[in-house]
């Protein structure tokens, strides 16, 4: 299919418009084992979370006091049989990992507080309503559902929506293109036939004014 064919004129793959790298093999399914191991993982989660009633901090403090009692356990009756105890790896952050992290955390917030301020003082009206409407979708969106539940919905729909466009892409894009021009035909059409007429009126009256 011509480029003039495609969505937005574009000439590459959906695979290397994600990027082309794990992530876009991931999501478009060229590692199954993967991406079903992450729809399992999470649906377990989910079910895990809206089942029993946990909560993210709850479910955490849980595992982290069964294993912390599983390893003082272990500590105290390898002392009594004398057995060797239980090996732990040796957990260190080097000073430079710290300090990169930090400078690229400090960078975000300093781009992010800049924005902001740009956008509370009116600099930039695009950037303003841009961060309305999302904050406005955002709010929309959490009225029907809980994070968990949305966050769960949008892995399912990064899953499963970018390969059933991949293996369906031109039939798709044939359609939301015939629907595209269909909708410029009625905006056309409605612009010659109510908004010019507007126009028209409005003219006359300022010029009789």
């Amino acid at each position: 299919m011509d480029s003039s064919d495609r969505l937005f004129n574009r000439q590459r793959t959906v695979h290397q418009i994600l990027g082309g790298g794990l992530v876009a093999d991931v999501t478009l399914w060229r590692q199954k084992n993967v991406t079903l191991g992450i729809l399992l993982v999470s649906l377990s989660s989910w079910l895990v979370f809206e089942r029993s009633g946990y909560t993210l901090l709850s479910l955490v403090s849980s595992v982290l006091l069964l294993l912390i009692a599983i390893l003082f356990f272990w500590t105290k009756s390898a002392a009594i049989l004398n057995r060797p105890p239980p090996t732990l790896p040796n957990l260190h952050i080097s000073e430079e990992v710290v300090n990169e992290a930090a400078a690229v955390i400090c960078s975000q917030v300093n781009n992010f507080l800049s924005t902001s301020c740009d956008i509370a003082l009116g600099k930039d009206p695009k950037m303003f309503f841009k961060v309305a409407a999302f904050l406005w979708l955002i709010s929309v969106i959490g009225s029907w559902t809980d994070f968990l539940t949305f966050g769960y919905t949008s892995l399912v729909i990064i899953l499963t929506v970018p390969v059933l466009y991949e293996r369906y892409e031109d039939q798709i894009d044939r359609y939301i293109l015939m629907g595209y021009r269909e909708l410029q035909k009625l905006f056309v059409k409605f612009d010659n036939e109510i908004v010019s007429k507007i126009r028209r009126k409005i003219l006359e009256k300022r010029k009789l004014s």
